[in-house]
């Protein structure tokens, strides 16, 4: 070690010295990390307030379906904030990795307010999309939150799932005071009709055992879609206007301006519903507030 004149630091002086040095990049450390916040989700340290106009807790008997898109870049918190505006009960997410819904729950917690439990339907272990160690790799593929404790959940991979894996998920909720089961899947990608079709009819194969039932997701078709069949023949959208017959006025719910996310009701009387464009995903948000006191037989 040399002292700025040239001369050289030996023995004690040079411990010491090193000493100081590693005190002061620790110190550095330190200051960095009070400024940027630790990296785990509870260390974020700002939230946007709601807009006007959104809700200020759950909203009983509203459900809600959201592709959050990955790889899309949006973080938690901002996802976090868009559900949060509308609350629903019960939230059907497509191309979920474990790890960002995890930050999504506690961010709806510390910033809003909002408790809910989460079940998963993983289809596959993805890196790439999900982050870990090529070893271990982060969890991807659908999941589920609710305001209330779910329950008997299921998970399906389908038996050809395309260019990629997909399935179906299905757990007991809570909606609107009621007990009802709730399916949440992802079909095939697009140009893929023939698998989609064999997808459709495995899902409906589940769907039909329930006198009522709720199928939320990404079904990568739009009403007319033959592939779609199975699934009309047992439940209704809660848009009055889309129906395979005729899809005029029928909501996009995509970025290119198509019909692909559906809230199928079995047995169950919407009331109505919203569907919310957002900048964080290529998909929209979709909502509906249903009545599960009356009675559709």
């Amino acid at each position: 070690m040399f002292r700025q004149d040239g001369s050289v630091i030996r023995g004690e002086e040079a411990v010491v010295f090193g000493r100081g040095t590693r005190m002061l990049a620790g110190a550095l450390v330190v200051a960095c990390m009070m400024l940027v916040g630790p990296s785990a989700p509870t260390g974020a340290l700002f939230a946007r307030p709601l807009p006007a106009g959104a809700v200020k807790d759950v909203v009983p008997g509203r459900v809600m379906t959201w592709n959050i898109c990955n790889p899309c870049g949006a973080g938690g918190l901002d996802r976090a904030r868009e559900i949060a505006t509308y609350a629903p009960q019960v939230i059907g997410l497509q191309e979920a990795c474990v790890g960002d819904v995890e930050k999504i729950r506690i961010y709806l917690e510390r910033f809003y307010g909002l408790v809910y439990h989460v079940e998963y339907g993983t289809v596959l272990r993805d890196w790439g999309r999900c982050g870990g160690v090529p070893w271990k790799p982060g969890a991807y593929g659908q999941a589920v939150l609710s305001a209330a404790p779910l329950t008997d959940p299921v998970s399906v991979e389908y038996p050809d799932g395309g260019s990629e894996d997909r399935g179906y998920m299905a757990v007991t909720a809570t909606v609107g005071g009621q007990s009802v089961r709730v399916f949440n899947t992802h079909l095939a990608q697009r140009r893929q009709e023939a698998v989609r079709a064999g997808q459709a009819a495995v899902l409906a194969a589940d769907v039909a055992r329930y006198d009522r039932a709720i199928v939320l997701g990404d079904f990568n078709a739009v009403p007319d879609a033959p592939e779609l069949a199975p699934v009309w023949k047992l439940a209704t959208d809660t848009d009055p206007r889309c129906r395979p017959s005729s899809t005029v006025g029928c909501a996009p719910t995509t970025d290119w301006q198509s019909k692909f996310d559906y809230v199928f009701l079995r047995g169950i009387v919407p009331l109505g519903h919203r569907v919310h464009p957002t900048p964080y995903s290529d998909h929209h948000l979709l909502h509906t507030d249903l009545d599960l006191g009356q009675d559709t037989t």
